[in-house]
């Protein structure tokens, strides 16, 4: 960054920092927000305009850990998750609890055997719990062994958006929780038998049958809780997969403002100021670009942006205002915006509500036209139509911008979220951050290509020749389609559903298998 171009805006740069030993995030907080004040009166945004004028939008310091950067908001699903096998397990024990029960029941017989040849309780019960704490071992280390190969295919299979997928594994900790899991377990649902029949007492007959002990309202009593707990569980994990399921469905079903997108081909070309120096020419280059692509088989449309929706770079945001509103305070909302070429829309499969897309006469006779979204336009003038020929602008220095077209609504940060009112700026304008005459073209345009080809090898190396056409200097960068996005954009919630589903069906199973056991004995 050279200091002597640099304005107070844009400021949308990322910082990396280490702090000082002993020194908190909100102590670093505080000492960014003390030198505010000072950055907004070390640079400006041109002779004659306010750097204090960011004041009104309340920026303010918000360090966070690199852990938290890396790993985002992914615990609320694995906590899902935790708590999905948790519950699993619990319907295993509580199986293994029963059957232990019952199986206690048809040995008292031989408990009150062992009680008359002098068996004392301590003995008795050391004996329930060690058969216990044996099978807890035993399914222990069989579990290491399912789980060894669960882990490789859920770690295939898992999003790749869910941080460090790849260092998921068995480690010692892991073993040495799985050890004590089944040491405490075996201890804990052993007890339940150790504790009622450790107590035989020689007065029960040696003649007294099983199946009349086990017949008593307590031994029933104790079943019966066990079955019905365990069944409640799976019930539960069964409900919370099939509405999960049943919200997956519903986010299929949402329309995300742009259709076929398998059929829509991504990729990114960024212009250096040394290789094509005036915006102009930036636009013109792209055009070619967009041309050469155009005139390949199978293409239907073709156009750019400064960003598309469900990207992890979001749009440039700022105060929108819409002439004539007056709004409190005097500030108007703030509006996400971005920056199309013509056929930007028809390559998307983004509908016009209203009015009809930019003509490239539009961008380079530096026509004051806008776009804006059917949510803008209903928040601001009612409806789609009444938007046509309003006009709007970004700061008070900038001629008002003439709604020529309003289109549907686009999630831009996925299904699972509102569409927020967006505006679209021309590819090529009047700068609005400049108070003297100049021209702004973005240097960054992400294409986008309608085509059945998209995806494949074949189409992705007719696009790499056909941008060489045109610049040979200009590497493609993010190839991909449109649904490997809306893919990553559900990835987590697919994730959470596949082990929901996983969970309900083991817990489904040990239920039928737990009651057909207590059934059988």
């Amino acid at each position: 960054l050279d200091p002597v171009n640099q304005k107070l805006a844009p400021f949308g740069y990322y910082g990396i920092g280490r702090l000082n030993p002993g020194v908190s995030i909100a102590q670093a907080d505080a000492d960014i927000a003390r030198l505010i004040p000072v950055w907004m009166d070390s640079w400006s945004n041109g002779p004659g305009t306010n750097p204090h004028y960011y004041r009104i939008w309340r920026i303010a310091p918000h360090f966070r850990s690199l852990k938290q950067q890396v790993i985002g908001n992914v615990s609320n699903v694995l906590w899902i998750v935790m708590a999905t096998v948790g519950l699993v397990m619990l319907i295993a024990c509580a199986n293994i609890a029963t059957l232990l029960l019952v199986r206690a029941d048809s040995r008292q017989q031989e408990l009150s055997i062992r009680a008359a040849l002098g068996a004392g309780r301590a003995r008795i019960a050391r004996e329930l719990l060690l058969e216990s704490v044996t099978l807890g071992l035993l399914g222990g280390l069989l579990s290491l062994a399912v789980a060894w190969g669960g882990l490789r295919l859920l770690v295939a299979f898992g999003p790749a958006n869910l941080p460090r997928l790849s260092e998921i594994t068995l480690d010692p900790r892991s073993l040495a929780f799985t050890f004590l899991l089944a040491v405490v377990s075996g201890l804990f649902f052993g007890a339940i038998p150790a504790w009622r029949y450790a107590r035989a007492r020689l007065s029960l007959t040696l003649g007294s049958s099983a199946r009349t002990a086990s017949g008593s309202r307590a031994h029933h009593r104790s079943r019966n809780l066990l079955v019905i707990a365990q069944t409640a569980m799976a019930l539960v994990l069964l409900i919370s997969a099939l509405l999960m399921i049943r919200t997956f469905a519903a986010l299929r079903r949402v329309d995300p403002g742009f259709s076929d997108p398998a059929h829509i081909q991504i990729f990114g070309i960024w212009i250096p100021e040394q290789l094509i120096a005036g915006p102009v020419a930036v636009t013109r280059t792209q055009n070619a670009i967009a041309d050469r692509i155009a005139a390949l088989p199978g293409v239907s449309a073709v156009g750019f942006a400064d960003a598309v929706p469900m990207d992890d770079d979001d749009p440039n945001w700022d105060e929108i205002a819409a002439e004539g509103k007056v709004y409190p305070n005097g500030e108007p909302p703030l509006r996400l915006f971005n920056y199309i070429s013509p056929g930007f829309f028809r390559a998307m499969g983004t509908r016009f509500v209203a009015g009809h897309d930019f003509t490239w006469d539009d961008l380079y006779g530096l026509h004051n036209y806008v776009i804006v979204s059917d949510g803008f336009a209903r928040d601001n003038w009612g409806s789609a139509q009444a938007a046509i020929g309003k006009r709007v602008r970004q700061f008070s220095s900038m001629p008002w911008q003439e709604v020529i077209g309003v289109v549907q609504d686009v999630r831009q940060h996925g299904v699972d979220e509102v569409a927020p009112p967006t505006v679209y700026w021309a590819a090529m304008l009047n700068d609005p951050y400049s108070h003297t005459p100049a021209i702004r073209a973005p240097r960054f345009a992400a294409f986008v290509i309608r085509s059945p080809q998209a995806g494949t090898a074949a189409f992705i190396g007719q696009l790499q020749q056909a941008v060489w056409s045109v610049n040979s200097n200009l590497p493609l960068a993010n190839v991909r389609t449109m649904q490997d996005l809306c893919d990553q954009s559900m990835a987590r919630t697919s994730f959470t559903l596949t082990m929901l589903a996983i969970a309900g069906s083991m817990a489904l199973a040990l239920s039928i298998i737990g009651i057909y056991g207590v059934m059988a004995y």
